[in-house]
């Protein structure tokens, strides 16, 4: 099969989904293509390169993703429902590649024109909304973080332990608040919970006539 720089990008992003950043290579990237290493810097320059091409790849699907959901949304919907269709498809976009959100993280660094569009069209919103400039940005990065830690939680490595019933016990009667909060809300339904606390917080920032 002809070597082209989609076919690169799509092993890299699986050597780095096995194998993590220090762990990608040129040379790691060509075996799996079946290919000599040097072939593929004729596509990709080098593994900067090939990080930056990663990063855009996931973010603009993501983008994507979020441009079809935004344009779902009736006419006048709540800058609030918008700002959660942007984060719910980031978080999926992000969560269907393994390490993708240490790559997202770090997609504003090699300068990802993906993720510089994300975060234009998420300032944009804030913007409409009435958000002052001066608190946008804060807003914008509080909000980024949030749904790229979240996603670190549930791609992380450790496994869950296994717990008895006397455990469980034992942690409700030690911990009864914080059991009980860990077990009252299914991942999708706690990331559109905690989306919403931080557009109540944004909120505050609007100056209302």
């Amino acid at each position: 099969m002809k070597l082209t720089a989609d076919r690169i990008i799509e092993a890299g992003l699986a050597v780095f989904a096995q194998a993590g950043y220090h762990g990608l290579s040129m040379r790691r990237v060509a075996e799996r293509l079946g290919a000599h290493a040097g072939s593929l810097y004729y596509h990709v320059p080098n593994k900067a390169a090939l990080l930056q091409l990663m990063a855009d790849r996931v973010a603009r699907q993501a983008y994507d993703a979020g441009s079809t959901a935004l344009a779902a949304l009736p006419v006048h919907a709540a800058w609030q429902k918008r700002v959660e269709a942007q984060a719910v498809t980031l978080r999926k976009g992000i969560r269907q590649h393994l390490g993708g959100a240490v790559m997202f993280a770090d997609s504003p660094k090699v300068l990802s024109s993906g993720a510089l569009s994300l975060m234009e069209r998420l300032l944009q919103t804030l913007n409409d909304a009435g958000v002052p400039e001066e608190q946008a940005g804060i807003a914008a990065d509080a909000l980024f973080s949030h749904i790229t830690g979240f996603v670190l939680q549930e791609q992380g490595e450790s496994t869950t332990p296994t717990i008895s019933a006397e455990d469980i016990a034992d942690l409700r009667e030690r911990f009864p608040r914080t059991v009980t909060a860990a077990a009252a809300h299914d991942q999708d339904e706690k990331f559109i919970r905690s989306v919403r606390l931080l557009c109540a917080g944004i909120a505050t920032l609007i100056e209302h006539p």
